[in-house]
């Protein structure tokens, strides 16, 4: 699943020490995985080929530059949330008729901007925002193409807060709603409805909510082709989960096995939007431990990497392995060292943690460890709480190495600040 793996002693990526770049750029750092990243992007590719599907990477996933300049070299689209990562996409000439535009909260200005870059279609969330796009498409006198995004009310079973497929979710229209907007669709000028999209949630690891999703847009495409209504394009969304922890995924070829047969009968174009199923597991965070606590209840081994690098664990309550850069048993330390052990990080918050409760060998201030699993909706969502300044970034392919972004400065922090006096 990935390539980061031990070499004797050492972790390596690829065929780089880990150890070597914590040294040279410093920690908390993120580390990616050329071969990873593109392996995972050209296997879903061909378990998908009898179907040619246009497979349009998301970008909220990860969404460094030479990261997604990896993925267009090798035919990826781009799957975009907001006006920053058109600009992102724009940035690295990323082909504009291979850009999908989701978010339910698309503004006046990132419609106009989006229609004037000529993206291939926006995923429409509600009736307000088509509405506004044919308003922004007629100024402009340009013709906007759509996928009216359908919540098909399935339980994707995934972590509720990335569960985006029910009917209490704020995640596109119900089905009686969509229809009656295919049935008025003369009344949205400028609008080139080209078909349906839906996205039921984040790390699915299992094929049947998808199976039951896609069940239920069957029969709707049915009856909106029996009233008349032409279609030409399928988005599925993403959502395929990763193994972080005990899961067991569907392989890019089992869950293609699965729903291909079904996307041939439903016979349009299809759409893919993954992202954590390809940059997951490329990319890891490095951290160093500053002090191993033992209290009356626990061990605490704080590093310098907290929730601000990696929000996840906080967040979801998502579980992220732990490998120390160099196997604790090469260093003396003996097996009942071993100790139920907190992986925490520098914050204020008692929820910045990175691990709870894993049974661990012992570390020592100065030891590096790995948190993996972390390409995906790592680095993206970090932030400068508690005025932290975000990590580095660095691509190894094979024996090379690129920081492809480097640490932020502390004047970083504040360049956009002014300290005026009132």
């Amino acid at each position: 699943m990935h390539d980061f793996n031990y070499n004797g002693k050492e972790l390596y990526c690829e065929k780089v020490p880990v150890g070597k770049l914590a040294a040279k750029f410093g920690t908390p750092l993120y580390v990616y995985s050329h071969k990873t990243l593109v392996g995972h992007f050209l296997k879903l590719k061909k378990a998908f080929s009898d179907i040619r599907p246009l497979i349009c990477f998301s970008v909220k996933s990860n969404s460094n530059l030479s990261i997604l300049k990896a993925l267009l070299e090798r035919g990826a689209g781009l799957d975009i949330v907001s006006g920053g990562e058109l600009y992102r996409a724009k940035k690295i000439g990323a082909d504009a008729g291979k850009i999908v535009y989701a978010s339910v909260g698309k503004t006046k200005e990132e419609i106009r901007d989006a229609i004037r870059a000529g993206i291939f279609l926006f995923n429409v969330e509600s009736l307000q925002e088509l509405a506004l796009i044919s308003e922004v498409a007629t100024v402009l006198k340009k013709e906007a193409r759509v996928c009216i995004r359908i919540n098909p009310n399935i339980d994707p079973h995934t972590h509720r807060y990335i569960t985006t497929g029910t009917v209490d979710s704020k995640f596109g229209v119900d089905l009686d709603t969509a229809r009656i907007i295919f049935l008025n669709r003369e009344n949205f000028k400028n609008i080139k409805f080209a078909g349906l999209h839906v996205h039921i949630g984040s790390q699915i690891t299992q094929v049947a909510p998808f199976l039951a999703a896609l069940k239920r847009i069957s029969l709707f495409i049915d009856g909106l082709r029996k009233m008349g209504v032409p279609l030409e394009w399928l988005n599925i969304g993403g959502g395929l989960g990763i193994i972080y922890n005990q899961e067991r995924p569907q392989t890019a070829e089992g869950f293609a096995a699965k729903v291909v047969p079904i996307l041939k009968k439903i016979g349009l174009k299809v759409i893919l939007e993954p992202g954590r199923f390809i940059v997951g597991n490329a990319g890891i965070l490095v951290a160093s431990v500053i002090y191993v606590k033992d209290t009356l209840a626990k061990r605490f081994v704080v590093v310098d990497a907290g929730m601000n690098d990696l929000i996840r664990p906080a967040l979801y309550d998502a579980y992220h392995e732990i490998l120390p850069l160099v196997k604790t048993e090469d260093k003396g330390r003996k097996s009942e060292d071993r100790k139920k052990t907190d992986i925490v990080g520098p914050i204020c918050e008692s929820g910045d943690f990175l691990a709870k409760g894993r049974d661990l060998p012992l570390f020592g201030p100065g030891d590096l460890l790995a948190v993996m699993g972390a390409g995906a909706y790592g680095f993206s969502m970090s932030s400068n709480y508690n005025s932290r300044r975000r990590a580095a970034e660095v691509l190894v392919k094979g024996d090379k190495f690129y920081l492809i972004r480097g640490r932020e400065s502390f004047d970083d922090l504040v360049r956009l600040e002014k300290a005026i006096r009132l």
